[in-house]
């Protein structure tokens, strides 16, 4: 038996925009987490059992484009094996679906590392990466590779599409507050959208990007010299500009409003969108005066994190 986990992760600033080629900065949430345990089986054929998403099926069931046998597929094949071994693999997992927090990744990840160790050819952590890269094309059509990277490596990530993986120094840990709608919205169609959008009016969303792009910068100059407070701005900034992209919901910006007013520093939706998640940066002292105001504006679920 063989088992491995992956976290959920959450973007700091720059959805959106870091799929047309600007950097986007995000960290791991370790206090969610989907883990893939692989067995002997003494049914024949490759079982895949993932009650969260009442799935039980036979690999040789599953249609070419499904995720999860994707997944798996993808080990048999990179490994060269062509009779597979009777197994089941069994999939768990505290991360919300279609929520912006890297649920589908952190699975990917998890059923690669698990699957390759359980026959005895573990994978090296850049080719989960981009193996999971390649699934998340399944996901979400034409991923930034933002999610795969975080959540392969759980380390802070300073990511531009096509570059090689930067991560960030955090000089001063900071608190945040994860707010969610309990809206399922999949970051595929929300991005078709956006590049809809962005093909009929190309001059002005690229205008909104290049604001997003000098906002990202700025956020990490600030997170490297250990002035945390000064990202609350940034963060009402991003997500008025994501407002304008059309990606927030009544339900985010009533969340957003809401830590706020609660003393949060600054708020903004995290990840796709139009459902989903927000953040809030707040000081440890506030935590709980947040999480009720989140609560009692409608979130389904409050998480707080330490970036570190």
């Amino acid at each position: 038996m063989s088992s491995a986990s992956a976290p959920g992760k959450i973007i700091l600033f720059g959805e959106h925009a870091v799929v047309y080629g600007h950097p986007a900065l995000a960290v791991p949430v370790t206090q969610v987490q989907a883990t893939a345990t692989v067995a002997q089986s003494s049914r024949r054929g490759v079982w895949i059992e993932a009650p969260n998403i009442e799935l039980s099926s036979e690999l040789s069931d599953l249609a070419p484009d499904h995720p999860l046998g994707a997944a798996i597929r993808s080990v048999f094949s990179t490994l060269g094996i062509d009779r597979p071994p009777a197994c089941t693999v069994y999939i768990q997992s505290t991360i919300p679906v279609a929520a912006g927090l890297g649920s589908g990744a952190a699975v990917s990840v998890a059923v690669l590392r698990a699957l390759s160790s359980f026959l005895d050819r573990p994978l090296p952590e850049d080719q989960v990466n981009q193996m999971a890269f390649e699934i998340e094309k399944l996901h979400h059509g034409s991923p930034s590779g933002i999610d795969n990277t975080v959540v392969t490596f759980a380390r802070p990530v300073y990511f531009v599409k096509g570059r090689p993986i930067e991560t960030f120094r955090v000089a001063v840990p900071f608190t945040i507050v994860i707010g969610d709608t309990g809206v399922s919205s999949p970051t595929k169609a929300v991005v078709e959208d956006v590049r809809k959008a962005w093909k009929a009016e190309p001059d002005q969303f690229e205008k909104m990007f290049a604001s997003i792009d000098r906002i990202v910068k700025r956020a990490r100059r600030t997170i490297e010299s250990g002035e945390g407070t000064a990202l609350g701005p940034l963060m009402n900034k991003n997500h008025a500009i994501l407002q304008q992209l059309t990606v927030s919901s009544p339900e985010l910006d009533r969340l957003v409003s809401a830590a706020r007013s609660a003393g949060a520093e600054g708020a903004k939706l995290s990840g796709g969108g139009r459902g989903g998640n927000m953040i809030a940066l707040v000081q440890p002292e506030r935590t709980e005066k947040v999480s009720q105001a989140l609560y009692q504006a409608g979130a389904k679920r409050v998480l707080i994190t330490t970036v570190s």
